[in-house]
């Protein structure tokens, strides 16, 4: 049997390369760890332990997923990222300072077990669903 330790990365294709960098880079607080040339255009961006791959849709790699996600047609339902030393306030003032449309948190069930989370949408569509690990 495999043994699952977390998320690797994840890939989502766009057509809107800058928005995405913003959103996940100054929004989120990712950092872009390596770029190739703009023909195979990869952009991976660390996210703790994890990477979130971005491929400009009219690259090598890109053109393999065929056309553009839309708001109707995403290429992942949504990814959920792990949060520490956040508290729901403090995640929800952050996400407004951005003009992010922050729901309800509500209680859900993750790797860690149950915890509070929210849904967010980055700028091509994508649900990230953003977990709050609170510590007692």
């Amino acid at each position: 049997m495999l043994s699952i330790s977390g998320i690797d990365h994840i890939v989502l294709r766009t057509n809107c390369l800058q928005a995405m960098l913003h959103f996940y880079c100054h929004v989120l607080g990712c950092e872009i760890e390596r770029q190739t040339d703009k023909t195979v255009g990869l952009t991976q961006l660390r996210a703790g332990s994890a990477l979130i791959d971005l491929v400009d849709i009219d690259s090598e790699l890109g053109r393999l997923g065929g056309g553009s996600p839309t708001k109707l047609e995403n290429n992942v339902d949504h990814f959920c990222l792990q949060l520490t030393n956040e508290s729901i306030e403090e995640v929800s003032r952050h996400l407004l300072l951005h003009d992010i449309d922050v729901g309800k948190f509500e209680e859900r069930y993750g790797a860690q077990g149950f915890g509070k989370s929210v849904y967010i949408n980055d700028p091509q569509g994508n649900t990230v669903e953003l977990k709050v690990q609170l510590t007692s």
